[in-house]
């Protein structure tokens, strides 16, 4: 149990989205126990006042349980809601140290050079930007710290009642058709795809908003590589994406039938509709939370909000008889040629959502108030696609073991559907095998022959076995340690029987602990 004299408070701010919030909050606790130091409850960037969200909320509240949170850590952190009275004066004028730390900080990074600024100034700050501040795989000796992250991620960091409850309904409303149903993540992301390349794959607008991203990350130094790779490339690499039409026919391919339930999880994906319309033609029963719950459900889940001004066009007020004359008498002599016509306004619904810009401007907008509350939204649809994918009687993910070293959406969820059951129906695919089978009947991928069907039950079968337990082990475990925590975190049971090791060329066992 944590001594109550600690060496400090630390508090962190956390950008980014559910994901990298999930994996972070985690590693602040790690740390936290690592430096004998009381954590002040995280902020949230994405849903901090600013984002215009409910009062209802603070910025951690709106998406877990605060009180569940402290009280489920007491025996391993010491956790405060806010900065001692004494204290927030001087935080307010940046009086404390502030660390940046990357996702790939080591345990000594934290001892020599933030426990000594700690222990002369009483408090650090942290920003993370990353999706972690500590390194994914911990050594042999700090394996109760790994177990810490577990009981953090899988006990502690529990969703607030109103979340809980509506997803329970959610999970009951799918079981309620009397037959099992699949959870489909797609991971199209625009920064993940600008960060691979993936732009070719997409259309129109779509691809220079890819291209777009893609040069602001050079310029900010995330990408050291060129803007224009060949993205057909990357996709033979295992880099792209599985476009929604690929998953329904690999799923066609194991024999799913059409009327298989397939929920469609994140809270947004890059490509809109138009790229699940050959995925819906296959599975008319592909449903998301609009279709699982009222309107009326999901504006109780956001609370209530300040409204926000509508952006509705008004017709400028009409001229006078007389200002009509003042204004002809003012034009000059005649005859003259008609002025060109005003340039015609882009209405609203004529934008497609908030991409709008690209039809007006070269340069990407800063967000409005609409913009910032939706980010803030998603946090909470993310949630709740979140406990309907860890509850799935299958899972399949479009985009996972990236390579990026973010944390992924479909990551967490595989990993936690592996802690709490190992034996749950999570498909694991190699992008780069199934790339190549596509290659093989590009040309006839609606009525592909009897042996490529075969392929692609025998490599997906294979991605639920150990075999594609090893592999997630070995492609995942190195940037996200949640996207695997076994065998760190497996129940230690006696046993009479040693069960054959399999062991990573670090030394480190990937599967049989």
């Amino acid at each position: 149990v944590p001594n109550e004299n600690t060496n400090g408070f630390i508090f962190a701010k956390i950008f980014g989205g559910f994901e990298k919030i999930r994996s972070s909050i985690c590693d602040l606790v790690t740390i936290s126990r690592l430096l004998n130091a009381t954590l002040v409850i995280p902020e949230i960037q994405e849903s901090t006042r600013s984002k215009q969200i409910s009062y209802k909320f603070k910025s951690f509240s709106y998406l877990y349980d605060e009180e569940q949170f402290i009280a489920s850590l007491k025996n391993d952190v010491n956790i405060v809601k806010s900065l001692p009275e004494h204290l927030k004066a001087a935080r307010r004028s940046n009086e404390f140290p502030i660390f940046k730390p990357k996702n790939s900080a080591s345990p000594n990074f934290y001892i020599k050079e933030i426990l000594p600024n700690l222990k002369k100034a009483k408090v650090v700050g942290l920003i993370i930007t990353e999706g972690g501040c500590l390194q994914s795989i911990l050594p042999p000796s700090m394996s109760e710290f790994q177990r810490l992250r577990c009981r953090v991620a899988f006990h502690a960091l529990q969703f607030r009642s109103e979340i809980q409850t509506l997803g329970r309904q959610m999970v009951e409303r799918l079981r309620a058709w009397g037959q099992p149903f699949l959870s489909y993540h797609p991971g199209l992301v625009r920064d993940t795809l600008a960060y691979h390349g993936c732009a070719e794959l997409f259309q129109d607008v779509h691809t220079e908003l890819i291209q777009y991203r893609r040069a602001q990350m050079i310029r900010q130094g995330i990408i050291s590589d060129e803007l224009n790779v060949d993205s057909h490339l990357q996709r033979e690499n295992g880099s792209c994406p599985l476009m929604p039409e690929e998953v329904g026919l690999l799923l066609r391919a194991m024999g799913y039938p059409s009327k298989t339930i397939i929920y469609l999880a994140g809270s947004q994906s890059f490509g809109g509709q138009r790229l699940l319309i050959p995925l819906r033609a296959m599975f008319a029963n592909l449903v998301d939370r609009t279709s699982l719950c009222s309107k009326t459900e999901l504006s109780d889940l956001v609370g209530p909000e300040t409204p926000l001004p509508s952006d509705v066009f008004q017709l400028p007020r009409p001229k006078s008889e007389s200002e009509i004359k003042e204004e002809w008498n003012r034009a000059g002599p005649r005859p003259r040629p008609l002025p060109p016509p005003p340039e015609r306004r882009i209405y609203p619904h004529e934008k497609e959502g908030w991409y709008g810009w690209i039809t007006e401007t070269d340069k990407e907008p800063n967000p409005s108030p609409r913009d910032l509350r939706m980010q803030a939204h998603r946090l909470l649809w993310d949630a709740l696609d979140y406990i309907i994918s860890v509850e799935a009687d299958a899972f399949f993910p479009g985009f996972n073991n990236d390579g990026s070293g973010w944390p992924g959406f479909s990551g967490l969820v595989m990993g936690q559907r592996l802690y709490e059951r190992a034996s749950s129906r999570t498909y694991r695919p190699d992008r780069k095998t199934i790339a190549a089978l596509f290659d093989i009947t590009r040309g006839n991928m609606y009525h592909p022959k009897h042996d490529w069907t075969l392929s692609v039950k025998e490599h997906l079968n294979k991605s639920l076995s150990e075999e594609g337990l090893i592999r997630q082990s070995l492609l995942s475990k190195p940037n996200s340690f949640l996207s695997h925590p076994l065998p760190e975190c497996s129940c230690r049971i006696s046993s009479f029987e040693l069960t054959k090791l399999t062991e990573g060329k670090d030394g480190r066992v990937l599967y049989g602990d």
